[in-house]
């Protein structure tokens, strides 16, 4: 389970502001193998964590690349899930690898959609000159990918800004943080973005996640109604900030639990321009 909030201006006025502002959480098993956050080579052009479970490495949720393309990726919440489906990981990976526009790859993806247990999938082409495009593609939603207009979004485990509780609240948090991204320093408002995926505030009562994840959610639903997932085996392990401003200079930002220890973290920082 993942939540992510987003914000975008291909063509922000100030040249203080940012085009894009991203806060997201990876919700996984604490013991579940995984890389942190780093370029993937020598060539520093790909930067995500990697997921390094048997049968699914390489594969990741969130990435971006010196060229422009970034993707995220949160599972669609089902009672049940087929264990022989596609690992969804590589639906990132492979964006992130190829020459493909955003609508070109989703479009692929989407007539392949059928063979991977739930997901949501976003593609950013970010280009300086030309303006950046984002399109959304869940395969239980619409068939075809959705162009995202300039706008602030919320994403979780349900289709893109499905109205969860813990979506909305946790989208009135960021965009109080982000009002404000002006007067604020880089590194505050990484901060105060890291402190709203922190969340621990249960959002209840809420049907619509009762009604999606059934039996499968009902243990854990004190827990799981919250932005940030805090269950004894299984949470929030890694907040990811992403900034990019109005030159395309990007700042993510990782903070990564460690040893499957709730009381141990690392965070660590990476800053770039994009290359077109």
């Amino acid at each position: 389970m993942c939540i992510l909030f987003f914000k975008f201006d291909p063509r922000p006025v100030s040249k203080n502001a940012y085009r894009l502002i991203l806060a997201a959480n990876r919700d996984e098993f604490y013991h579940r193998p995984s890389k942190s956050a780093d370029f993937w080579d020598s060539s520093s052009e790909i930067l995500s964590g990697l997921d390094m479970e048997e049968g699914k490495e390489g594969g990741t949720w969130l990435g971006i690349s010196k060229k422009g393309k970034m993707a995220a990726l949160t599972n669609y919440l089902l009672p049940m899930i087929n264990k022989n489906a596609k690992g969804r990981g590589a639906l990132v990976t492979n964006f992130l690898t190829s020459d493909m526009d955003s609508y070109s790859y989703l479009k692929k993806v989407a007539l392949e959609g059928h063979l991977y247990n739930g997901f949501n999938l976003i593609a950013a082409d970010l280009n300086t000159t030309r303006g950046d495009v984002i399109y959304y593609y869940g395969n239980k939603g619409d068939p075809e990918p959705v162009f995202l207009n300039p706008g602030v979004y919320g994403l979780s485990n349900s289709l893109l800004d499905t109205p969860w509780k813990k979506l909305q609240y946790g989208k009135q948090l960021f965009t109080d943080v982000i009002q404000h991204s002006q007067d604020l320093t880089k590194e505050d408002l990484v901060q105060e973005l890291i402190k709203v995926m922190n969340n621990q505030e249960p959002q209840l009562p809420d049907p619509a996640i009762e009604d999606q994840g059934k039996e499968c959610v009902l243990p854990i639903l004190n827990k799981y109604a919250a932005i940030c997932v805090r269950c004894p085996d299984y949470g929030t392990r890694t907040n990811t900030v992403i900034l990019i401003d109005a030159e395309g200079h990007v700042t993510f930002t990782e903070r990564t639990m460690l040893n499957a220890d709730v009381d141990q973290w690392k965070t660590s920082s990476y800053q770039f321009k994009l290359q077109i």
